[in-house]
């Protein structure tokens, strides 16, 4: 609430004092006028003590049903506070209507101090309400809900009790106390809140404010009405009854009204995303497996297939791109899927980027039709983080009931299904018994791979590095293998995939990087001529940002001379132009080398790439395999090896297998070559003693 607001509501409080006061001027003035008994005053005085009642009982009763479950700590504190100063309010209602209803001669009815004593609770009350902090009291809120307002009604009963003991000067005496005590209370509770007010700019206590400006003006007036039972008094009252009605009629829709609303849209949320995804709205697995679940029910005996797709190559896009832009793509994919389904067919999202598609009384040949249908509309590229991007899907169908009696089993089939889709770049495949065999091989694979790398079965070999023009040793290629214990050795094209989908890529080339390091650094000291190790990154690891720091500390272990060491990235590490800029400043920085590797088959724009600070250019060595045989391929060797020159970056030209390829790279000015021309990867003794002791 800002101060213009707080302002205006204080305005028309302030009025509506005046409007009260002038108002029961006027009545007093009619009845007085007209010869009427002032009787009528004791009926008005009534009618207020009744609006008071009913206002505190209001918020009192209203939240019963509610309790202890669906409000929280102020508004149960709120509620009591009501119950407390109502039954007061109540007490002070009953002995008026007895004294309206026996006595004919109007006057005061003696238990006035009773306002006093209701504002005094009532002000100390909603100090107590802000000032305590929100959280669970030792005392059950169901035993101070029904105890606070009994045991403030007792008090009024016992003072009750003591009044009539006093002596008149005694008597005058307590109500003093208490008008005095009621005023100073609320006078302290108002400035307290306000000061709260200001630096919290909340609205519940500005609510509280205006109510205690309104009950200090009725201690006023009662302080003012002494003995007499006129004008005074009748404001005062009503005063009152206006002071819960600014804390009902606000307050309560803030303590009471918004939190049941607030908490109804957070259960409805929560029931959503139970069975709904968050990012894409469709339905999830849990809404999958109720789906199916329902449908394959003892009477059902018709089939429905699952059809599961995952997005090809999402992990690159997502690693390249960022997370929002791989958000983006799962939005254009749901919305394409949603977009394409036909009559009783049902979208879903299972995970990650994975949705199904559920087909009613359909078998594997339909649901393989409406999968190439489905697969055909991806075709045309799509937007994603500013760049045209072709979403490439892979399916896999699974058929209820004989690839799963149960929303279970059709899921895990269909799963494995989409998979080897994946793996054997195919687009859909329907579900077969030797799936679920090659699943669990890649599971053991996996773990067997998580042992290795604790048992030490990795190694590395190296392929050398020619001089395209004098054919002389310039480097080397740190490879890793796998020799596996039962297996025995295990194709890199195997194992280093399932690296990266589960992570273990990164302690693995951290593995590498040492021993890299660490072998060279043996040549060196072993009085061969420095040559310099090119090692691989992955682009999780090129993605951690404490990676220099690292290198760093494994340089200065071994002793190895930075200069002596390239790092090979791939183009699809720097289509995050700003990110990878700083990752390789900080290379830069150590001293290393820096190469890009499988050049020509990613994404990098020339714009930002003659900016990026590396050293080589390495041409894939499907451009090279065709180079005497294709023309687009040479031009393109061609081209990158020109482009390299003027940019004044070294080429490397990968999978040299022949003179004739080795020719057309000398034509072209290319810097250097490996293949298997030249060696094919060997171990480090064989390394050493085909190409270093030569060099010595």
């Amino acid at each position: 609430m800002n101060t213009t607001s707080a302002s205006r509501q204080l305005t028309f409080y302030t009025l509506s004092v005046f409007v009260l006061i002038l108002a029961c001027e006027a009545v007093e003035y009619f009845f007085y006028a007209t010869g009427a008994e002032s009787r009528w005053a004791s009926a008005l005085l009534l009618l207020t003590a009744c609006f008071s009642v009913t206002a505190c009982l209001t918020v009192y009763f209203h939240a019963t049903p509610l309790f202890d479950r669906r409000i929280g700590s102020y508004s149960k504190r709120m509620v009591k506070l009501m119950g407390a100063a109502g039954s007061i309010e109540l007490l002070y209602l009953l002995t008026n209507l007895y004294h309206f209803a026996t006595e004919s001669i109007p006057g005061r009815v003696g238990s006035e101090w009773l306002l006093s004593l209701s504002a005094l609770v009532y002000a100390f009350g909603l100090l107590l309400l802000f000032a305590l902090p929100e959280r669970p009291g030792r005392v059950p809120s169901r035993a101070l809900y029904f105890g606070l307002p009994l045991s403030t009604a007792a008090l009024a009963g016992l003072l009750f009790f003591v009044r009539a003991e006093l002596q008149p000067a005694g008597v005058a005496g307590l109500e003093l106390t208490l008008m005095i005590l009621g005023l100073g209370v609320a006078v302290l509770a108002a400035i307290v809140l306000f000061v709260r007010y200001r630096q919290t700019r909340s609205k519940a206590p500005w609510i509280a404010v205006q109510s205690l400006g309104i009950v200090v003006v009725a201690q006023i007036l009662l302080l003012q009405a002494g003995n007499s039972s006129g004008l005074p008094l009748l404001m005062a009252s009503g005063l009152h009854a206006l002071a819960y009605a600014i804390l009902v009629s606000q307050g309560l829709r803030l303590a009471i009204a918004e939190p049941l609303r607030e908490r109804r849209e957070a259960e409805e949320r929560i029931e959503f995303l139970a069975y709904n995804d968050d990012l894409t709205g469709l339905p999830n697995r849990r809404s999958l497996h109720a789906r199916l679940n329902l449908r394959f029910d003892e009477a059902y005996s018709g089939k429905t297939a699952l059809m599961v797709l995952n997005i090809n190559r999402f992990k690159t896009i997502n690693d390249s791109l960022g997370y929002e832009a791989g958000d983006r793509l799962l939005g254009i994919v749901s919305e394409m899927l949603q977009n394409h389904v036909e009559g009783p067919e049902e979208v879903f999202r299972t995970g990650g980027d994975e949705f199904a598609v559920v087909l009613p009384e359909s078998g594997g040949d339909e649901a393989m039709k409406r999968a190439h249908a489905l697969l055909i509309e991806f075709e045309r590229p799509v937007n994603v983080g500013g760049m045209e991007h072709y979403v490439a899907l892979s399916a896999g169908i699974a058929v209820y009931p004989e690839d799963g009696h149960a929303a279970d089993g059709l899921l895990q089939s269909a799963d494995a299904a989409v998979h080897l889709a994946k793996e054997q770049g195919s687009e859909v495949k329907r579900f077969s018994k030797g799936m679920t065999t090659i699943a669990r091989e890649k599971l053991i694979l996996e773990s067997d791979l998580r042992k290795g790398l604790e048992r030490g079965e990795f190694f590395l070999e190296y392929q050398p590095k020619m001089s395209v023009e004098h054919g002389n040793i310039l480097g080397m290629e740190a490879l890793v293998r796998w020799n596996h214990p039962v297996r025995g050795p295990v194709s890199p094209g195997e194992f280093i995939p399932l690296a990266e989908e589960s992570g273990l890529i990164v302690p693995l080339g951290e593995w590498v990087l040492y021993e890299a390091f660490r072998q060279n650094k043996e040549w060196q000291d072993k009085g061969y001529d420095p040559l310099c190790m090119s090692v691989n990154l992955s682009i999780r690891q090129f993605r951690q940002p404490r990676l220099a720091e690292q290198i760093g500390r494994m340089l200065e272990e071994i002793g190895l001379d930075p200069q002596y060491v390239e790092l090979e990235i791939t183009e699809s590490m720097t289509v995050d132009k700003d990110a990878a800029f700083e990752q390789l400043k900080r290379f830069k920085q150590l001293g290393l080398h820096i190469s890009i590797d499988d050049f020509g088959t990613g994404y990098s724009s020339l714009h930002y790439l003659k900016n990026m600070p590396i050293d080589r250019l390495k041409i894939d060595r499907s451009f090279v395999s065709e180079v005497m045989s294709g023309q687009s391929d040479a031009a393109i060797v061609s081209t990158i090896t020109s482009m390299a020159h003027h940019l004044k970056l070294k080429v490397t030209a990968e999978g040299v297998e022949n003179e004739e390829q080795l020719e057309f790279l000398r034509s072209q000015h290319c810097h250097e070559a490996q293949g298997f021309l030249f060696s094919r990867p060997v171990p480090a003794g064989r390394f050493e003693r085909m190409f270093l002791q030569k060099l010595g």
